[in-house]
């Protein structure tokens, strides 16, 4: 039996954007019956000490209001290494300006390999606008994969 294609979503902790691309990605992959599967990772999940549970309530919120099933036991954050980059057949980074300078730090010459989108954190955006923004641009990978 062949592997599915893996996409691997990074972000800084792992919390809450990657958390919810990663799910968003899988629910809809399903449905298309595409053979590609997400996971995500943080990059720097060491600055998440402030983040209360394993992932962040605003992205359970809207996906269980776009009725995206989820785990009975939500795992906790999940910081990149090597092999998850090497096993990934496609990276995409949240956020470039945050997560280009990370993965020259912590992985170089990984940060020209990865497809970069530019959806702020809660420091520059609303939950609600970034993970709007994070639905389109879900939603526009899956077409672009069934393309």
């Amino acid at each position: 039996m062949s592997r599915s294609n893996k996409l691997l979503f990074l972000c800084t902790g792992n919390y809450y954007r990657s958390r919810f691309a990663e799910m968003y990605f899988n629910h809809l992959a399903r449905g298309a019956g595409l053979d590609w599967s997400a996971e995500s990772r943080g990059l720097a999940i060491e600055r998440g000490g402030y983040l209360v549970g394993p992932i962040s309530p605003a992205t359970v919120a809207e996906l269980m209001a776009l009725g995206v099933s989820q785990p009975a036991e939500q795992r906790g954050m999940l910081q990149c290494a090597g092999g998850d980059l090497e096993s990934a057949d496609r990276v995409v980074a949240i956020k470039e300006a945050e997560h280009r300078p990370l993965l020259a730090e912590r992985f170089a010459g990984w940060e020209d390999r990865v497809t970069y989108w530019h959806v702020h954190d809660l420091d520059g955006a609303t939950a609600e606008s970034a993970l709007r923004e994070l639905r389109q641009l879900v939603q526009s990978l899956i077409a672009e994969l069934l393309a």
